[in-house]
């Protein structure tokens, strides 16, 4: 009697930063490899088939990559630079959306509003019981 069939495996080779086709974030996506592998007496003896993922982390999308783009996946994200890696602009000036003052009328106390009673002195306007 033999007992044969086929294992699957998959193995995570890199982690490169993208924009996504699917959500459009600047995300990290992980490039993997699926492995088809024949066995026998369940252990695997040769490879069967084999296939390349790119995965987004941000909403879980995955599209199959072939393989004369996995090479330059992997160039990518071993190389430094990273070209084609997202990168967020530089802001113009510092606190640019935040303004350096507060606006005049948050400055003054709103007479609407009943001021603190400083500590020591009694409340006229709490009930003692």
């Amino acid at each position: 009697m033999l007992i044969w069939g086929w294992q699957k495996r998959i193995h995570t080779l890199a982690m490169i930063t993208l924009v996504c086709g699917n959500c459009g974030n600047p995300a990290a996506h992980a490039l993997r490899k699926l492995v088809t592998k024949f066995t026998l007496f369940f252990i695997p003896l040769f490879p069967i088939s084999t296939k390349h993922s790119l995965e987004c982390t941000w909403c879980g999308a995955s599209s199959n990559v072939s393989g004369d783009r996995v090479n330059e996946l992997l160039a990518q994200a071993n190389s430094g630079g990273m070209p084609g890696q997202y990168q967020q602009p530089a802001p113009q000036q510092p606190n640019a959306q935040w303004p350096q003052q507060p606006n005049a009328q948050w400055q003054q106390p709103n007479a609407q509003w009943p001021q603190q009673p400083t500590p020591g002195t009694p409340n006229a306007d709490r009930q003692q019981y």
